[in-house]
Formats: structure tokens, C-alpha cells, sequence
């Protein structure tokens, strides 16, 4: 599923960004362009970073 309509970013290529250490939605932006037009998409962007940490934490 997309997560960035604007930049046809998928929520893979967002976790995969996760996954290799990004831990801002400014540095998801730089790497898969998400957030970077309209930005409607920048919640959804900090909601998997969040769950992303959470992840990371609790293992």
C-alpha cells in the first residue's frame, strides 16, 4: 500500500528506510521523497517511525 501518493512511496520502502536507520520523518523524506509535496502523508510517516522504535525497544 502507498504511504505517500505524491512519490509513490509504499509502506516497504518506509520500513525498509526504518529498518536502515532512519529515525525522522525528515530523513525518511530525504531518502524516499515521502512528505516531500503535499505532506499529507508526513502522520502516517511518524506513525511507523514510532512503531518502528517501538519494535527496536521492546526486543
Amino acid at each position: 500500500m502507498f504511504v505517500c501518493i505524491c512519490r509513490a512511496v509504499t509502506e516497504d520502502e518506509v520500513h525498509d528506510c526504518i529498518a536502515a536507520g532512519a529515525k525522522s520523518a525528515r530523513q525518511v523524506r530525504d531518502i524516499t521523497g515521502a512528505g516531500g509535496d503535499c505532506a499529507l502523508c508526513v502522520r502516517k510517516v511518524c506513525a511507523m517511525l514510532k512503531k518502528g522504535d517501538a519494535l527496536v525497544t521492546s526486543a
